[in-house]
Order: structure tokens, then C-alpha cells, then sequence
């Protein structure tokens, strides 16, 4: 069987941009962000014949909202303070670790890391705890961050050569955002990047906003050797006027060098925002062709309602428009920056904005095929009434907002011009599912009524639908012993579907 090449620095970088059939070995299954597989054994002819193969049950009454990842035959998969090992042909669990019970926020988890014979898992207090990937057992256990001041941790970290990146989320106290660098092999800190500075930092260039937190793994161009990652929303959120101007590097994707920790650049998807409009979703990686010339691109469907395009060497922008109601910008400045319209901004007696605190998209990662040119993303029409009066104050969320209306849409986005190719409807709300595709024709993501879906990518024609509970991760598939699986979650239970066994 092909197993992961893992080198002495830890896991090749050309392995994780060409991942092996049988492998899903980080969040995004490797360093673009794509979500997009090389397989095609299951195919737009046969995905009807899809049967289960294997189904298993955390026992949690929360949903799996992690990217399970596959390295030699093994699944690990996470729910808040738990990692099981799983047989991925089997789903017989091998081990379970549990952390101890702790105060921290249990909103959800994404996921783990691996690095060499360890399992790395985040907890909602804000530790990261390396794991012996033969039973589980505890290496050893750092703090990303204080949890007592208002952080916690979702994320799944990303191991770029010896660098374990782990960020953390905080949206009710006024924190400054973080995100670390971490030895994987002792656990010390290496370096930290502060997306806005810590109280006192003199010339502080946020106009005195915290928050922009990086809860959403990022990616890596090897080539570049530059690390992006997307930024949260500024703190205090909906009060604006205490903090002018822009508010850097806020609502942004960011350029790191992972070996540093320095910015090389920076893009801000919403300038100054006051929706909580985190611009955290997953940077995508694309090479090809832009307007005729090749280009390395980075592109974001972001939180905020709009599609960017960026050349991914420098920042600068080459594509911004829209791909779901929006109505809170004026238009489009000279860098590709929406414009925010002051109407808009929070008031005292209410001011109905799309999309809404949930966003046009959100943390459900897209995927993009590169035979057909689209990025797929879940996307939500949706209508929110903001409120802001000065007694709110000038701490945490300092405002208040309410949800009026929201339909969940799958969408194909044409990365050349942003048009939208194709539209396929996915209930009332914002579905929790991220989105697959392979190289066969088919995309696989979940609705808003907990069904998995089966779709054919050129047109979003339904081919498979199954009820299996709301569909809360993004799918992920391989191959192993000549069959392709296709792994999802629906509430709290993991189920792996293949095509049936030949007699």
C-alpha cells in the first residue's frame, strides 16, 4: 500500500500538493486548498449505486464539524475535547483520547494535524496537545493562549516542514489576534504573528481595534514559501466609530513567511467592518490563466458576500465582485476593496443589511475543479437587521443584530469573470457542509435538511441524496485496495460510502 512520504523535517511539501489516492493527510487534504481529487472510480453513471461501507458513532450529541484526516490507513476524527483513530476500511476505532473536562467555548472542531508518529489536537481552552499516533497516548500539552481572557481554539493546525501553525478564535472580549508557530517535535513557541497589535504596541497601525483572529486553517505555495491565512472580524464588533479608520490586519488575508512569522503582504476583504464579516474562509490556491496571461492566483469567496481574485505573489487584486445579496457596499475602490456605504453601519434604529451576521459564506469550505474553471462554494441569500447605540459600549460584540431571512445556495463561480455558472438550492439557512469535487465529474457536499448530496459539477444536477442527518464538515475521499470511498459526517456520526464490492 503507498503510504505518506514523511521526510526528516516532517511531511514532504510535494506530498501534501499531490497527496497519494489512499491519503487525506491535512484539513484540506493537501496545501492548495482545492478539495479537489485526482479520483474517478465513483462517476456521474454509477454514483447511485453508492451503498455504505462503514458507519461510526462518537456518541456525542454534537455534530462532527471536523475534516477527518487519513494518513496510513488510518482516520483520525474530532468532536470538542475527542480524537478517535479509526481503521478507514473498516471505521473499527483503534484508540480514543479524552481531554479533560475544562470551561473553555465548545463550539465545534476542525480537525487534526500529523507529524510523523504524532497526532496534534486543539482544545476549546486554548492547548495543543500532541498525541503518539500508535495509541494516543499524551506527548505532551502547551497553551496557545490564555482561555481566561476570553480565547478558545477550533482550529486544525498545518504543518509546513518543522512549523505547526495554530490559530485561535475570541469574538467576545477585546483580544488581539494571534496565531502560532509551534515546534511540533518539543512543543515550544517558534514565533507569533499578531494580526492586531497587543495593548501598548507603539504606533499601533489598527486605529485601535483587537480581534482578526485566525481560526481557519490556511494554506502554503511551497514555491513562494509563503503561508495565507484569513482574518476575523475586529473587536469591538459592531461598534465602528472607536476605532476609525481601516482597522489592519482585520477581515483580511494575510501572507506569512511560515520559517518568521513576517508579513509580506496583506489584503483587507472588508475594511473597517461592524457586521462580524471574518474574511477567515479558506484562501484557495490556483495556477492558470487569468485574462490570458498565466497567474499564480489566490481566491476567497468571503463571509462578506464577495469573490476575490488575487495575484498571490504581491496581494494585489485582480477580480472582486459579488456571488450573494449584498447591499452594504457603494462599490468597488481602485484595489479591489469594496467601498462601505455609511448608510449601512449599525444605528440605533436598526438598518436591514445583507448578507447577515452569518454571511454569504462562512467557515464551509469551497472546492475548485480545474477542468471546469469554477470554484464551488455554500453559499446564503440572506437579510440581517443591525443595531448599534452608544449605551452598548465599546467591549465585545457592543451591539446587537437579528436574522430576518436566509436561503442556503450552492454556487459555481466562474474564476475568470465571477459569473455564476450554476445555482443548486439548499434549503432554508446556511447549510454546515463543505464541498468535494473529483476529477470524474462530481461534486459532493450536504443541504440544509441533513441530506448528503451527490451533484454532477458542470451543471449541479442532483444525482445522489441521502438522508443521514445535517451534514456539518467538508467530504473528504480515497482509494484504498483499488476502492473509492467517500467520507462524510451527518450529526455525530462519521459514514463512508463506496461503490459495492465485486463479487
Amino acid at each position: 500500500m503507498p503510504v505518506i512520504v514523511l521526510s526528516a523535517q516532517g511531511l514532504d511539501p510535494a506530498t501534501l500538493l499531490k497527496p497519494p489516492a489512499d491519503s487525506w493527510p491535512t484539513y484540506h487534504g493537501d496545501y492548495t486548498g482545492q478539495r479537489h481529487r485526482r479520483l474517478t472510480q465513483i462517476t456521474p453513471a454509477n454514483v447511485h449505486q453508492l451503498t455504505l461501507a462503514w458507519a461510526f458513532q462518537t456518541g456525542q450529541t454534537g455534530q462532527i464539524k471536523a475534516s477527518p484526516i487519513l494518513v496510513n490507513g488510518v482516520v483520525y476524527v474530532t468532536t470538542p475535547d475527542n480524537v478517535w483513530a479509526l481503521d478507514a476500511r473498516s471505521g473499527r476505532q483503534l484508540w480514543r483520547y479524552t481531554y479533560p473536562t475544562n470551561e473553555g467555548f465548545h463550539i465545534g472542531h476542525r480537525g487534526v494535524a500529523v507529524y510523523k508518529d504524532a497526532v496534534y489536537f486543539t482544545t476549546p481552552d486554548a492547548h495543543l496537545v500532541s498525541l503518539d499516533a500508535r495509541d494516543g497516548k499524551v506527548k505532551w500539552n502547551v497553551v496557545i493562549a490564555d482561555s481566561k481572557k476570553g480565547y478558545w481554539s477550533t482550529n486544525a493546525p498545518l504543518v509546513i516542514r518543522d512549523h505547526m501553525l495554530v490559530g485561535v478564535a475570541g469574538d467576545f472580549d477585546n483580544l488581539p489576534g494571534m496565531l502560532k508557530s509551534i515546534d511540533p517535535e518539543t512543543g515550544k513557541t517558534q514565533w507569533i504573528f499578531y494580526s492586531t497589535p497587543p495593548a501598548g504596541t507603539p504606533g499601533n497601525p489598527s486605529g485601535g481595534a483587537t480581534g482578526g483572529q485566525m481560526w481557519m486553517t490556511g494554506t502554503y505555495d511551497p514555491d513562494l514559501n509563503l503561508f495565507y491565512v484569513g482574518t476575523g472580524n475586529p473587536t469591538p464588533v459592531l461598534n465602528g466609530p472607536v476605532r476609525p479608520g481601516d482597522n489592519p490586519w482585520t477581515c483580511s488575508i494575510v501572507a506569512l513567511n511560515p520559517d518568521t512569522g513576517k508579513l509580506a503582504w496583506g489584503f483587507q476583504a472588508t475594511p473597517h467592518d461592524t457586521h462580524d464579516w471574518d474574511a477567515a474562509e479558506v484562501p484557495v490556491l490556483v495556477d492558470g490563466n487569468f485574462n490570458g496571461a498565466p497567474k499564480k492566483m489566490l481566491m476567497q469567496a468571503s463571509r462578506n458576500g464577495y469573490f476575490f481574485v488575487l495575484d498571490r505573489t504581491n496581494g494585489k487584486s485582480l477580480l472582486t465582485t459579488p456571488f450573494a445579496a449584498v447591499n452594504w457596499a457603494r462599490g468597488v475602490d481602485e484595489d479591489g476593496r469594496p467601498i462601505p456605504n455609511p448608510a449601512k453601519e449599525p444605528a440605533r434604529d436598526g438598518r436591514l443589511i445583507a448578507p447577515d451576521e452569518g454571511g454569504g459564506t462562512n467557515y464551509r469550505s469551497p472546492s475548485f475543479d480545474a477542468k471546469t474553471g469554477l470554484l464551488i462554494v455554500s453559499a446564503q441569500d440572506a437579510y440581517g437587521i443591525y443595531f448599534f447605540k452608544p449605551e452598548h459600549g465599546a467591549y465585545g460584540w457592543a451591539g446587537a443584530d437579528y436574522g430576518v431571512y436566509g436561503k442556503g445556495v450552492l454556487r459555481a463561480i466562474d474564476y475568470q469573470t465571477g459569473k455564476i455558472r450554476w445555482s443548486h438550492d439548499l434549503g432554508d439557512g446556511a447549510s454546515g457542509a463543505g464541498v468535494l469535487t473529483t476529477d470524474s465529474g462530481l461534486t459532493f457536499t450536504g443541504d440544509s435538511a441533513g441530506n448528503v448530496l451527490g451533484l454532477r459539477t458542470s451543471d449541479g444536477a442532483t444525482l445522489l441524496h441521502a438522508a443521514i442527518g445535517r451534514v456539518g464538515n467538508g467530504p473528504i475521499t480515497y482509494e484504498l485496495d483499488g476502492r473509492q470511498y467517500v467520507l462524510v459526517g451527518g450529526g455525530g456520526a462519521l459514514f463512508a460510502w463506496a461503490l459495492p464490492e465485486k463479487p
